[in-house]
């Protein structure tokens, strides 16, 4: 049975509606362009909920526009731009089905044509009302003989079609819900990409977000293979706003909490997530990941990952992204900030004058200029924080386990002891693993200069709290200042607990090394950006588990992702799978690391469901997604 689509034009192909857009063009330079922009508004959505014949609405509308046909061109412009998102990505569709697709509004020819024949929309499959102008190109009213200029009209212009064939409608309004009340239709997708009705909701068969949501349905995809509006994220932890706003464009369905999850209440949440958004205190164990039954990636919205199970991940085909850079420079500024204030002794001063003592003196404050400072761990934080240093006038030393590029002047120490035997200050910058666990204790501490400070901004664990606070207590250090800890309150309103509180000249911060304004905004660009990425694309670029794939989006071609346990053959089995069903492959990319084997293929054929099921049967497959 041949299948027909009629779709509504204002705010739904378009993300507004055009007599509005019309009023910002035509009333530019009234003096009471606010208010009657208002009534605009309130009459189209009277008139869109059912609240108002339709011809009393648009009598009224065109009344307050005091348009002329030269603000027409402007508006056909601005509407270019404000094509709805799912309606451009499924560019394909229309061009590729247009003998079955009508475009059936309220609105008008003049700018409609326009826009929706640059997308395949033949001319004559365009129903709509038309202007009428005086003899100074005025628009001063409509032509009333025109159907859909009466009330019910759409109905009664599809009724004159005569379709034959299965009839669905797209659209936001009531008067689109009325074709399919009169029987001229079979399903009223209510579409809410751009605005949402309740009284047109309730009449509903189905709701629509995104115009794939109604290609899925029907068998019909194009631009993706699974509608995004499928796609439910959980973000936790108060994740900047920015990752919810650019998450929502693409069209993902959104769940957002505040705090964070133990790991019962993770399992239930998870079971239907597709992807997750954590900060540090979050915990994605591997009980979590196997309870995860269409997890396809985690966002972690900091630079650490040792919260989160990376091999449980990477075992269930569960791809890592992390912001490794987006709040460097925040924590970089503590840090001096940190070093200044402890050889400053600024703690302490602030403390007694807290209490009401005047204590001024100079003795045991310094400048830090000309002071060594140590950097044990000279990844991205410990090496711009080596140049703002050495900036500021100190003398800069840096130990790691890998050999670096040493920035400036700064000079690498051979092994730990030696650079705690020469810095007047000690700063932690390493990394989360495991094995660096309880990584500086008594010991270290020991090899420290008498009289120095200590600062960690890296992690709870790699140090030993208690022979920190006995340092303190002896006077073997001058002062610390500590951002992490081993255990950390699950959210602001339980005690801080910790050995270090009530320390002399000790500087206590509740884990906010990046958290900055600016820091977590990049956080929230940078973190689902890469996930979109990979969700749309495949590429894996700085994904911290995955082996790392970076691919353009390609035109012309689908494009098949297996993730696949590490073993022999495998590729040779996928292409023997293409070449039974006469696939050509246009370009393949495969990438491994110790666990896993990760392959991307492009073709440039349509394929059908059989070789799809083949691939995924091949021994060893852990997922294999059909991209688009």
């Amino acid at each position: 049975m041949k299948k027909y689509f009629i779709i509504d034009f204002d705010s739904t192909f378009t993300n507004v509606e055009a007599l509005d857009l019309l009023g910002e063009i035509s009333l530019s330079n009234s003096s009471d362009k606010a208010q009657r922009l208002e009534q605009i508004k309130q009459i189209t959505d009277n008139g869109m909920d059912g609240g108002m014949s339709f011809r009393e609405s648009l009598v009224k509308r065109l009344k307050l526009l005091e348009a002329k046909k030269q603000h027409l061109d402007q508006l056909v412009t601005r509407l270019k731009e404000r094509i709805s998102i799912s309606f451009h990505r499924n560019e394909e569709f229309f061009r590729k089905h247009a003998d079955h697709i009508y475009i059936l509004s309220n609105g008008f020819k003049e700018f409609i044509v326009p826009i929706v024949t640059e997308y395949g929309v033949k001319p004559d499959h365009v129903y709509a009302n038309t202007f009428e102008f005086d003899d100074q190109d005025n628009i001063i009213g409509f032509d009333q003989n025109n159907i859909l200029s009466r009330n019910n009209g759409k109905a009664k212009q599809i009724e004159r079609l005569r379709l034959d064939g299965e009839v669905s409608v797209i659209g936001d309004g009531y008067t689109d819900y009325e074709i399919k009340e009169a029987g001229l239709a079979s399903k009223f997708y209510a579409f809410t990409e751009n605005v949402s009705r309740d009284k047109v909701l309730e009449k509903a068969d189905h709701v629509a977000p995104s115009l794939d949501e109604v290609l899925y349905l029907n068998k019909m995809n194009t631009a993706i293979s699974y509608p995004k509006n499928r796609i439910k994220v959980l973000l936790l932890e108060n994740i900047h706003p920015l990752a919810e706003k650019i998450l929502k464009e693409e069209g993902y369905q959104l769940e957002v909490h505040s705090g964070s999850m133990d790991e019962q209440e993770l399992i239930e949440k998870i079971k239907k997530v597709s992807i997750i958004g954590i900060r540090s205190k979050t915990q994605i164990t591997e009980k979590v990941i196997d309870s995860a039954q269409r997890l396809l990636a985690v966002g972690a919205f900091c630079i650490g990952t040792n919260q989160i199970d990376l091999q449980a991940c990477l075992r269930k085909g569960v791809a890592v992204f992390n912001a490794p850079f987006s709040n460097t420079r925040s924590v970089v500024e503590l840090a001096i900030a940190e070093i200044i204030m402890l050889l400053r002794k600024i703690p302490e001063r602030t403390k007694e004058m807290h209490q009401g003592k005047w204590h001024k003196s100079a003795q045991a404050s310094y400048e830090i200029r000309g002071k060594k400072l140590g950097i044990i761990g000279y990844g991205n934080i410990g090496s711009q924080l080596s140049v703002l240093a050495e900036n500021l006038g100190m003398e800069v030393y840096y130990y790691d386990l890998v050999e670096k590029l040493a920035m400036g002047n700064v000079k690498q120490c051979q092994t730990m002891d030696e650079l705690l035997g020469l810095a007047d200050v000690v700063t932690l910058h390493v990394d989360g693993r495991g094995s660096n666990r309880s990584f500086f204790g008594k010991e270290h501490f020991r090899k420290m200069k008498p009289g120095a400070a200590f600062i960690n901004l890296s992690r709870g664990f790699i140090v030993d709290i208690e022979s920190l606070r006995d340092a303190l207590s002896s006077g073997h250090l001058v002062g610390a200042a500590v951002d992490v800890f081993p255990q950390e309150p699950k959210n602001n309103q339980e005690e801080f607990i910790s050995e270090l509180r009530g320390m002399p000249n000790t500087i206590l911060t509740p884990h906010i090394g990046g958290s900055t304004q600016e820091a977590q905004e990049n956080i929230g660009h940078f973190v689902p950006n890469q996930i979109i990425q990979y969700i749309n694309t495949g590429s894996t670029s700085n994904s911290v588990n995955f082996p790392q794939v970076l691919l353009p989006m390609l035109k012309n071609a689908h494009r098949l992702m297996h993730i696949h346990h590490n073993v022999p053959g495998i590729l040779a089995r996928m292409n023997l799978v293409f070449a039974k069903h006469q696939i050509n492959i246009v370009g393949q990319y495969l990438k491994t690391n110790e666990t896993i084997g990760y392959v991307i293929t492009d073709i440039d054929k349509e394929y059908d469901a059989q070789m799809i099921e083949e691939l995924k049967r091949i021994d060893h497959t852990i997922r294999f997604r059909v991209l688009y």
